[in-house]
């Protein structure tokens, strides 16, 4: 997906090691130490956050021939052991940090990145620093890690569009680096060995070849001093010989490959300019006009020759990139036609040329994003991340000056030279239909396995002393919470980051509820007609109204709206138009109704679809409401007076929460929400919109044949009885934390991954509801695996229930969890959704204090209590999608 890479912010220029900034309102410090380490600090004071994000300028294109994975199965092993510090000691600190780690392997660049409370900032450069100093690599510990790198291969091997994506490459950049996925593959990880990864890591893991880039709440002259202090030493590189990119000619291509979608995917695809082009910007803009809902391709939605279309740049790299125009159809529908008409598209823009008014629309909607861009601390670090490190710039604004530039001129020069028909790669996923769910063997034997409590992980000193403290963060949001007169909640909180305002809207609806017997699918197909303009406003009129100011709107239950400060009053005009006086054209509605029923009879025979009703009959009673289905026969029902009854019936102010938060007071916000929604009534008293509550479930296990994967993907699952406003949630939730959220630290992780190699993710959610609660726990693996990983779960999830937690478990879930407090504001987004989610659950909206305070007071005794009542691993159910099991 296309990225928008940047940030209106002002820029500082520094050599050697001392920053230097031209003017105090400057945000953006530099500095190249001795050693040649690049380093860049852009602070951002939204919340008392900072993200660390080491770039290594190689990857999958400087892997020895033959081994593809090279710079991916290094950046695995980084985790697993650095100079003084083993892999159990990073996992630890990275779980007590609260952290949200991770990695990352493309064509050029190696990314390891870390969002941390702002307070240890320090801790997170001593590990990266310790990393950048030397690794481990042992063949002791590359042979546990190679089952898990595995694992992630065989996750692509099993998604079509990771499959077309990777045979795409090979087609449009053949003979090049860029032909092989920065993945690798399974056969080359066999050959490859520890000694081969410490090569490759002498060669390219050096100060003279890494970019730092810091963002957040930061001091820039005092971090710049640490970074001098902590990096300094490390002796830079003499670095290896680069290969050479030598695209070749593009020849056309066709082929097919089974998927395991509802629908046919069909592709056009065509080489188009790198990043290093002077004819990238125009690319992006180009993109942007052919995605465009006024364009000639979206117009085959409407036309119901296509169920969704979209254009987007897919590959990036710094020579050339791949761009897709891309069309959704029924799974009995002719693709050969569709892939004519997306060529004609296409080849009518060339001849006619992209329409003035579009591609301008294109530059605004770029430029609001980079403003956008600013409300997010770790965003910032990957935009930066991106520009200086994978694209070579001096900083994003060099791609938004570049874009102001791009006249209409320029994008139809590079549409007819990059979009030619007649080199174009052609492609087709079709659907493979499942065979149906059939009943297979749960658990088996392993009730009764327990295992001994983690040992504890000694830290090194500076670590222990700066994370042996625990405390409750105070509350970094406050916002304004009123109640309309006409029953809307209006929550406000005011962030001056950047000049710009993001609304998002919740109708309480529960469709499964309120949708009449046997018409199930009306609620989908009323959201659907929402983009087909207003009373006010036909379909093309209202999408340029908004692309006039530059604004992303969306209408429905939950609806939204992104919008830059000087342009809120007419954003919030259009939004509520469109949202209370929807036009629902009877033409409209037919075409939605034909691909709502065309959808769900794709659907119905799907592996996803099988494999989640296979799932939601096992959990819950007979006639439950979730137990209801969208079927063609249903939807087939369905009439326009029903849309609009339904629409009438569920759409109300009295069951709506509206948050908004950026760069407008209270005041503001309220008077232009009761400028606009003020007028809109509730008749009839208030629908029941909660779920009954509903029994624990007894255990069942079911296969879902899916003949396009590879490996299995498991979900293990009960109902458990209590929810989401039960005291016992708290302890229920901190236990998952010891055994999940902080990677290696935490025991499913160490079991299934960092020992067995079993599986590349392994995932325990506890979802809960103000009726209901389910617990949940996910992972992928061979077949022949599936029952090994599965016992591990068991085993650990037994002992949660039959012995107390180890102290220094205990304390490091508190951690775990009371540290990503301030981490959930890490951005406007986050922080809007947190809200809404309180505020419909019926929590406080400080709840995440009030949380944290339970957790830091809860005993091993009360989680070992929670789990031995509530979590129940022989009531299990068990779906397995994919191969059969061995």
């Amino acid at each position: 997906m296309r990225k928008y890479f940047a940030v209106a912010v002002l820029v500082a220029f520094a050599a050697g090691n001392q920053p230097h900034k031209t003017r105090e309102e400057m945000n953006i410090t530099r500095a190249t130490l001795n050693n040649g380490l690049r380093v860049v600090i852009v602070r951002d004071p939204l919340a008392p956050v900072v993200t660390v994000e080491e770039n290594y300028l190689a990857g999958a294109d400087e892997a020895p021939a033959g081994f593809p994975g090279m710079a991916h199965a290094q950046e695995h092993m980084v985790f697993r052991g650095c100079a003084s510090l083993t892999g159990d000691q990073i996992a630890a600190i990275d779980a007590q940090l609260g952290g949200f780690t991770n990695a990352d392997t493309q064509q050029n660049i190696t990314q390891y990145f870390n969002t941390i409370p702002a307070e240890y900032l320090d801790l997170a450069l001593r590990v990266d620093a310790a990393c950048m100093r030397d690794v481990e690599d042992s063949q002791v510990e590359w042979a546990k890690e190679r089952g898990a790198i595995k694992q992630e291969v065989a996750s692509d091997l099993s998604d079509p569009t990771e499959k077309f994506i990777e045979r795409l490459n090979e087609d449009l950049f053949a003979g090049t680096p860029y032909a092989h996925d920065a993945l690798g593959s399974q056969s080359s990880f066999d050959a490859t060995t520890a000694a081969m990864l410490k090569d490759f890591y002498k060669k390219w893991y050096a100060p003279n070849n890494a970019i730092l880039v810091i963002t957040g709440d930061v001091d820039p002259d005092s971090t710049i001093k640490r970074v001098n202090q902590l990096y300094g030493s490390i002796p830079r590189r003499r670095l290896a010989r680069r290969p050479e990119v030598r695209l070749q000619p593009v020849r056309a291509e066709s082929f097919s490959m089974q998927s395991d979608l509802p629908y046919q995917l069909v592709f056009v695809a065509y080489r188009t300019p790198g990043s290093d082009s002077r004819d990238y910007a125009a690319a992006l803009v180009l993109s942007d006009v052919l995605a465009s809902e006024r364009g000639n391709l979206f117009g085959l939605v409407t036309t119901n020759d296509a169920l969704d279309t979209l254009f987007e740049l897919e590959e990036t790299y710094p020579m050339a990139s791949a761009s897709v125009a891309l069309a959704a159809i029924p799974s009995g529908a002719n693709p050969s036609a569709m892939i004519s008409k997306l060529k004609e598209v296409i080849a009518g823009y060339l001849a006619q040329g992209l329409p003035a008014d579009l591609v301008e629309a294109a530059k605004r909607k770029q430029l609001a994003a980079a403003e956008f861009e600013r409300n997010s601390i770790p965003g910032l670090a990957a935009n930066w991340s991106e520009a200086v490190a994978a694209q070579g710039r001096n900083s994003p604004d060099e791609d938004i000056d570049a874009i102001l530039k791009v006249t209409t001129d320029d994008v139809n020069r590079v549409a007819r030279t990059y979009l030619l028909n007649q080199n174009a790669i052609v492609a087709v996923l079709a659907p493979a239909p499942s065979g149906q769910p059939v009943p297979a063997n749960g658990f088996g034997g392993a009730e009764q396995l327990t295992s001994a409590p983690s040992k504890p992980v000694p830290l090194p000193n500076w670590a222990e002393l700066a994370l042996k403290s625990l405390s409750v963060p105070k509350a970094g949001v406050h916002p304004a919470d009123v109640t309309l007169a006409n029953g809307i909640r209006l929550i406000v909180q005011t962030e001056t980051i950047s000049p710009t305002i993001t609304l998002v809207g919740n109708i309480r609806c529960e469709e499964k509820l309120e949708t009449p017997p046997g018409k199930d699918g009306v609620g989908s197909i009323l959201e659907q007609l929402f983009s087909y303009g207003t009373k006010n406003l036909d379909r093309l009129a209202f999408e340029k109204a908004l692309d006039d100011i530059g604004a992303n709107e969306s209408a429905g239950p939950g609806f939204s709206l992104r919008v830059l400060k000087r342009y809120f009053d007419r954003g919030a005009q259009l939004l509520a138009d469109n949202e209370l006086n929807p036009a629902l054209p009877r033409d409209a509605f037919q075409v939605v109704k034909q691909q709502a029923t065309q959808l769900a009879a794709g659907n119905l025979t799907s592996p996803e679809h099988r494999t989640r009703r296979a799932l939601e009959l096992a959990v819950l009673p007979k006639g439950d409401p979730e137990l209801r289905e969208v079927t063609p026969q249903t939807i087939s029902r369905v009439t326009l007076n029903d849309v609009k009854a339904y629409y009438a019936k569920t759409y109300r102010p009295d069951l709506t929460t509206i948050v908004i938060i950026g760069d407008v007071t209270f005041r503001e916000a309220k008077a232009t929400v009761e400028k606009y929604f003020g007028a809109w009534k509730s008749e009839g008293p208030k629908p029941n919109v909660s779920l009954p509550p509903v029994p624990p479930n007894g255990p069942a296990a079911v296969h879902v044949p899916d003949p396009g994967r590879i490996q299995d993907d498991v979900t293990l699952a009960e109902e458990l009885g209590l929810h989401r406003l039960h005291p016992d949630y708290y302890a229920v939730e901190l236990g998952n934390h010891v055994l999940g959220g902080g990677f290696y630290a935490t025991r499913l992780y160490h079991d299934l991954r960092q020992v067995a190699g079993l599986v590349y993710d392994v995932d325990d959610s506890l979802t809960a509801t103000n009726t209901r609660a389910g617990y949940t726990v996910t992972y992928a693996s061979d077949p022949a695996n599936v029952s090994k990983a599965r016992a591990l779960i068991q085993r650990d999830l037994i002992a949660m229930q039959k012995e107390n937690v180890t102290p220094e478990e205990l304390r490091q879930a508190k951690a775990l969890l009371l540290r990503q407090i301030p981490l959930a504001e890490s951005s406007s987004d986050a922080i809007g959704a947190a809200l809404m989610q309180r505020a419909e659950t019926g929590l406080p909206l400080d709840e995440q204090i009030l949380a944290g305070q339970r957790y830091f007071e809860l005993t091993a005794d009360q989680v070992r209590a929670a789990f031995s009542k509530w979590i129940r691993p022989a009531d299990f159910v068990q779906v397995i999608r994919g191969p059969a099991p061995h």
